[in-house]
C-alpha cells in the first residue's frame, strides 16, 4: 500500500528481533531460572536483530511476571544478566495470558508518542526446573488464584482455571446445540492442528503429532482433568521456557542498518476485561470483553478477516479458541496458532504469547502480509489482541484503545448475586467435574439459576455416582435440565433429576 511516506518512521514501531529459550538440562542437572530463561531469549532476540548492541540500546524493557521462582528478584537479576540498568526494566503487576499482548502494545504505543526509540519485552517460566530443587518444597502453581478465591468458591472447589474454564466449555457448547459429542471432536480437531504445527515450530515444547481421538480420550496417561478435558487438552505449564522481543522506531531500525526485509510492523491493538472474580459473569458464553476486543481490533487496522493469513488465539482450554474465531469468523479448516497452542507449544503460565510473537514475526518474515495475536489471561477475563504487520500502515483517528472497555462494560448484562442457600428444582446454567491424579471423581460443581435470579452454586459428592455420570455420560443435555438442590449441613448439594 501506498501508505508508508505518510508515516513518521522516528514513530513507527518495528519489530527487530525475537529469541526464544528452551532449556532441557539432563538429568541431574540443575537447568536455568525463570530470569536466566528470559536474559538467554533476550540475546537471542538481539541477535536475532544484528546490526550493533541492541540489549545496551534498550530504553525500556518490560517484563512479564513469572511465579515460578517466586524467591528471584527478576529485574535485579535480569540487569546484572544483561547490563541494562534496573531503572529502565518495568515489570507488570500481574501474570495473565494476555501480557505479552499487551507488553508489546505499550512499548509500540511509547515508540509512537515519541517517547522511546528502542523497547523490549521478554518474560520466562521454569516450573519444570523448579521442580527439581531440592533446596526448596516446591509451591503450589496457582496458590494466588486460592488465596483470592470468595469463600464460595474456596468452599465448593472452583479455585484454580482448570475448575473454571469448563464452565464456559459445557455452557458454550449447549448455547452451540451440540452434543457432548460433537463439543470434543470440535476439540480434538482444533487440538490435533495444533499439535501439527507444534511439530515444525522453532520454540515448541512438545514436537509429537496427536490425533484427535488420542487428544479427547480419557486414558491413564491422558487423564481427565476437570469435565469434559484431558490432561492433553489443557495448558502445558511443566516447561522451561524463555521469549523476547525487541521493537524500535523504524527510523532507528533502518539507521542502524537492519534491512527492510526484516522489519515487521506493530500495527493497533485492542483490549477489554471482565471482572477479576471468576464467576461474576453475566453469562458463561462468549464474555463481552472477548467480543469487543475481536469485533474492534481488525478494522482498527483497516482489515477484515479475509486479510488475515494467520491467527494465535489463546489456546488454554478450548472454549478459548472455539468463542474466539466464532467472534471472528475465522475458518473452522484454518489453524488457530502458528506456535503450537498452550498444550503442544509449552504453557509458560503468562508468557506463552511471547512465543507466539516469535513464531508470528517468522511468518511476516516469509512473506505473510497480516497476522493477528488474541491473548486471554485470568478466568476468562483479560482480552488483548493486536496486528502484526509486513508493511506500514498509515495511522487512523481512534487507534487508542480507551473505548473498548466502556463498548463492553456497556454490552455487559447484569451479574448475578451469587448463593448456596436456595433449595429446590432448578434449571442448569453450567457444571464440571473435577478429577484425582489417578482420574477418578473428586467431586462435581453445578451452577444453577433461580426464579428471582439468583445464580446458585452447589456441590456433588463424589459417592453420588448416578448425578456424575448423569452430567459426564452425554445421553442428555444438563444444561437447562432441572436438578434437586438440598442443604446437607453446611453444604448445597446438587442431585440429577430422577425422571
Amino acid at each position: 500500500m501506498d501508505s508508508e511516506e505518510k508515516t513518521d518512521p522516528a514513530l513507527t514501531p518495528v519489530i527487530i528481533g525475537v529469541g526464544e529459550c528452551n532449556d532441557r538440562p539432563p538429568e541431574g542437572e540443575r537447568g536455568l531460572d525463570s530470569a536466566q530463561l528470559m536474559a538467554s531469549a533476550l540475546v537471542a532476540a538481539a541477535c536475532d536483530a544484528g546490526h550493533g548492541d541492541w540489549i545496551g540500546a534498550i530504553e525500556r524493557l518490560h517484563v512479564v511476571p513469572q511465579i515460578s521462582w517466586r524467591d528471584i528478584d527478576v529485574p535485579a537479576s535480569l540487569a546484572a544478566q544483561t547490563g541494562i540498568p534496573v531503572e529502565r526494566i518495568v515489570q507488570a503487576e500481574e501474570a495473565t495470558g494476555d501480557s505479552p499482548t499487551r507488553l508489546l502494545d505499550v512499548a509500540a504505543e511509547a515508540i509512537r508518542r515519541g517517547e522511546l526509540s528502542v523497547a523490549a519485552v521478554t518474560g520466562g517460566e521454569a516450573l519444570r526446573n523448579a521442580a527439581r530443587r531440592t533446596d526448596r518444597p516446591p509451591q503450589p502453581l496457582f496458590s494466588g488464584s486460592a488465596r483470592v478465591a470468595t469463600d464460595l468458591r474456596r468452599r465448593y472447589g472452583l479455585l484454580v482455571p482448570a475448575d473454571i474454564y469448563p464452565l464456559y466449555e459445557n455452557a458454550w457448547r449447549a448455547q452451540q446445540g451440540q452434543s457432548l459429542e460433537q463439543g470434543q471432536a470440535e476439540s480434538g480437531a482444533i487440538w490435533a492442528a495444533m499439535s501439527e504445527v507444534a511439530a515444525t515450530s522453532q520454540g515448541a515444547w512438545l514436537r509429537t503429532p496427536r490425533s484427535a481421538g488420542e487428544i479427547v480420550e480419557a486414558t491413564p496417561a491422558n487423564r481427565l482433568i476437570a469435565f469434559p478435558y484431558t490432561k492433553l487438552m489443557v495448558a502445558n505449564s511443566s516447561v522451561n521456557q524463555g521469549a523476547a522481543v525487541i521493537v524500535c522506531s523504524l527510523a532507528h531500525a533502518r539507521a542502524a542498518g537492519v534491512p527492510d526485509d526484516r522489519l515487521v510492523y506493530v500495527g493497533a491493538g485492542a483490549a477489554a476485561h471482565e471482572p477479576d472474580e471468576a464467576l461474576a459473569r453475566a453469562a458463561f458464553v462468549t464474555p463481552p470483553g472477548m467480543q469487543v476486543t475481536l469485533e474492534r481490533v481488525l478494522p482498527r487496522n483497516g482489515l477484515t478477516i479475509a486479510d488475515v493469513e494467520h491467527v494465535e488465539l489463546y489456546s488454554c482450554f478450548p472454549c478459548v479458541p472455539k468463542m474466539a474465531r466464532a467472534v471472528l469468523g475465522w475458518p473452522e479448516d484454518r489453524s488457530v496458532t502458528v506456535h503450537g497452542g498452550l498444550t503442544f507449544g509449552g504453557g509458560p503460565i503468562a508468557n506463552y504469547m511471547g512465543h507466539a510473537i516469535a513464531a508470528m514475526v517468522r511468518k511476516i518474515r516469509e512473506g505473510a502480509r497480516n497476522g493477528l495475536l488474541f491473548g486471554n489471561g485470568g478466568y476468562c477475563s483479560h482480552n488483548h489482541a493486536i496486528v502484526l504487520r509486513g508493511s506500514p500502515v498509515k495511522e487512523r483517528a481512534g487507534w487508542s484503545h480507551d473505548g473498548d472497555q466502556a463498548e463492553a462494560d456497556a454490552r455487559r448484562g447484569s451479574i448475578p448475586a451469587l448463593t448456596d442457600v436456595i433449595e429446590g428444582e432448578l434449571p442448569v446454567e453450567t457444571y464440571t467435574v473435577v478429577y484425582d491424579r489417578e482420574g477418578e471423581p473428586k467431586y462435581g460443581v453445578v451452577l444453577s439459576r433461580s426464579p428471582s435470579g439468583e445464580r446458585v452454586i452447589a456441590q456433588v459428592p463424589p459417592e453420588d455416582a448416578r448425578s456424575l455420570a448423569w452430567l459426564t455420560s452425554g445421553n442428555a443435555e444438563p444444561v437447562g435440565a432441572l436438578g434437586r438442590n438440598r442443604r446437607v449441613g453446611e453444604t448445597l448439594i446438587w442431585s440429577a433429576p430422577t425422571r
